[in-house]
């Protein structure tokens, strides 16, 4: 009888601990704009990156290198796309696409709850995807020469807290 009282007890704490652990989770964001952009043709909507744009990107890769992302995210550009696939390579992920226009913090969140992710964008698209996920206005766009930012947001229990790290 002793016995079945001790395994009961025992089941009882391993449930709850499991269910703590279910309900505790850390989602941690990186948010980046691409690197360099080649502007000798103004009309080119979707130009490439610069040679020392693509050295920047493979210098962010060298930073993350010690950070194990679930995803690597990006915007349907060439740029985005160039600066995001050193990370997802070395992670070995495929890029997955979105648009900034059609994306919703919220949901985002959920989606990628628990996990860590990276998210490649625009001047503009960048600090407004940020402060979807905050739920307030933090972030003002960033500056047309600015390649270096990277906005890290946590999420632990629901708590959230975030820092941006300019990086050159």
């Amino acid at each position: 009888m002793k016995h079945l009282i001790v395994l009961f007890i025992f089941l009882l704490t391993a449930n709850s601990f499991s269910q703590i652990e279910q309900e505790s989770s850390t989602s941690t964001f990186y948010f980046m704009r691409h690197a360099e952009k080649d502007r000798t043709d103004k009309t080119n909507r979707d130009p490439h990156l610069t040679t020392e744009g693509k050295l920047r990107a493979q210098r962010w890769s060298a930073i993350l290198k010690h950070i194990k992302f679930d995803a690597v995210y990006s915007t349907n550009y060439n740029r985005t796309k160039e600066t995001a696939l050193p990370t997802a390579t070395n992670n070995n992920l495929k890029l997955t696409l979105y648009h900034p226009g059609k994306i919703n913090g919220q949901d985002f969140m959920v989606s990628n709850k628990g996990k860590t992710i990276l998210i490649v964008g625009h001047s503009n698209t960048t600090p407004d995807f940020v402060n979807a996920i905050l739920g307030k206005k933090k972030y003002k766009l960033i500056d047309d020469h600015n390649n270096g930012n990277l906005y890290i947001v946590t999420i632990i229990n629901g708590k959230i807290s975030d820092q941006v790290l300019t990086i050159n």
